[in-house]
């Protein structure tokens, strides 16, 4: 499995360019901090690798992976709905019985420091435990490629090490992950940079 990027560009209709001759390959068990200046493209690039934007050069090829998550900047979900459910759910879509489902969402929870949470609702969370929540929710989905927007830009700095704490233990679960950041905290919770520049 395995994400390449040969001699990417982009730029939109006002014709200024956000990044060009982008070239990286991108492998599981790393975590790759997108950096650079605001406007420089770290989320148009997530939106690249998502597949939902055309570079307007170069190209991206992506081997053997078949599912892609994306976990924005601010999290949403289910006001009355457990934290629990939330992570079940996807477990249950892919066809895991309700018994399954809730065992390995309680698992993905505890991963993140969330099992005390598990039975509150979406709304009583806090937002550090809400952005850790979505990143268990997207692991639930066991995604290939995983993508992370800013996963820190709402929060207070300790809460924010909450969830840099968490993201540095996602090379152990064998799939390619990618965070857009200009937090150096978070970049620094990440095995790998690509970094970004204002052309």
């Amino acid at each position: 499995m395995r994400v390449t990027g040969e001699g990417l560009a982009h730029w939109f209709d006002e014709g200024r360019v956000l990044f060009s001759d982008l070239t990286f390959t991108l492998l599981p068990g790393h975590v790759y901090a997108v950096t650079g200046p605001s406007g420089s493209g770290k989320s148009t690039l997530l939106s690249i690798l998502a597949g939902w934007l055309a570079p307007r050069c170069g190209r991206i090829d992506c081997v053997d992976v078949h599912t892609v998550r994306w976990v924005f900047q601010n999290p949403y979900g289910v006001a009355r709905r457990s934290a629990l459910d939330h992570v079940a759910l996807p477990l249950i879509a892919g066809g895991s019985t309700r018994r399954q489902a809730e065992r390995e969402a309680l698992g993905l929870l505890a991963s993140f420091g969330l099992d005390h949470v598990a039975d509150s609702d979406f709304a009583d969370l806090s937002g550090g435990e809400a952005q850790r929540l979505m990143l268990a929710r997207g692991l639930a989905s066991r995604p290939d490629l995983f993508l992370v927007d800013e996963p820190t830009a709402q929060l207070d700095r300790g809460t924010a090490r909450e969830v840099n704490r968490a993201l540095a233990a996602l090379p152990d679960r064998g799939l390619i992950v990618v965070i857009a950041t200009h937090d150096r905290e978070t970049e620094a919770a990440c095995t790998d940079v690509v970094a970004l520049g204002r052309s």
